[in-house]
């Protein structure tokens, strides 16, 4: 219908607009889930240079027929994205990477396919560019599973929420940053004074793996404390933390 169309090309010009692209030069975007092509139509109109890629032969299909001046590509983006080292200059994703949460095959692991995707794209992207991802999260798992994975492979960077307190205009958008840790933009409608929780920012945050060298290894004391904490701070039930936290258990035969 005419009003999805019209969302969806708000949202393409508020992602481009996220990206902070150089004005003085044609870029090369990449459009993750790009579908029958509209964000593309807005990319053409700025002037840059677009390849979409997208599951679906049928939604693809509607692109040819509609003749974009993209390059289009049939692909699952959650075995990872088929491009060179440094290829682009931005990619923008109109409500396409929460489908990754899906295990659609007993085969799918979320957080994999999550993470391939992600590492491909860090390695796509030429350094000093952003990669900006609306999304629909289900829930706040959903998020913080999409944007620790996003961290994992390199990204900084954070949620920039639009209109927070409106029910119906509230969008999210992954914000990323390539190489370069710039600062987060401000959400739209955050004017208020209580506008800090809404920014998830983790510029930077990339101690939570910190790896060989002085991480907290995956199921420690330690890395569960932090587990507890994170889900703490997301308002949830946890048990109180004692001196058997962490402690493994013997075996009974």
């Amino acid at each position: 219908s005419s009003r999805v169309v019209e969302i969806q090309s708000q949202m393409s010009e508020r992602a481009v607009e996220l990206l902070g692209l150089p004005e003085d030069r044609p870029c090369l975007l990449l459009d993750v889930g790009c579908g029958s092509g509209l964000s593309g139509d807005y990319i053409s109109e700025e002037g840059h240079y677009w390849i979409g890629m997208d599951i679906s032969r049928a939604m693809l299909d509607v692109a040819v027929e509609r003749e974009v001046e993209g390059d289009l590509l049939l692909g699952d983006v959650g075995h990872g994205l088929p491009f060179r080292p440094g290829t682009f200059d931005g990619c923008i994703s109109i409500s396409a990477v929460q489908w990754l949460c899906n295990a659609d095959k007993k085969s799918h692991s979320p957080p994999k396919r999550l993470y391939r995707f992600f590492s491909t794209l860090y390695t796509a992207l030429a350094r000093g560019s952003r990669a900006v991802l609306q999304l629909y999260p289900e829930n706040s798992e959903q998020l913080e599973l999409i944007t620790s994975q996003a961290m994992r492979a390199g990204f900084t960077g954070g949620m920039v929420v639009d209109y927070p307190n409106s029910a119906k205009a509230k969008k999210f958008f992954l914000c990323l940053f390539v190489g370069t840790s710039g600062t987060l933009p401000k959400g739209l409608g955050t004017e208020c004074a209580n506008e800090e929780p809404h920014q998830a920012k983790f510029t930077n945050e990339r101690t939570r793996f910190r790896n060989i060298k002085g991480k907290s290894v995956k199921k420690s004391r330690d890395w569960i404390l932090e587990k507890k904490e994170r889900r703490r701070r997301q308002g949830k039930e946890v048990r109180a933390d004692t001196k058997y936290t962490g402690r493994k258990r013997r075996p009974h035969f």
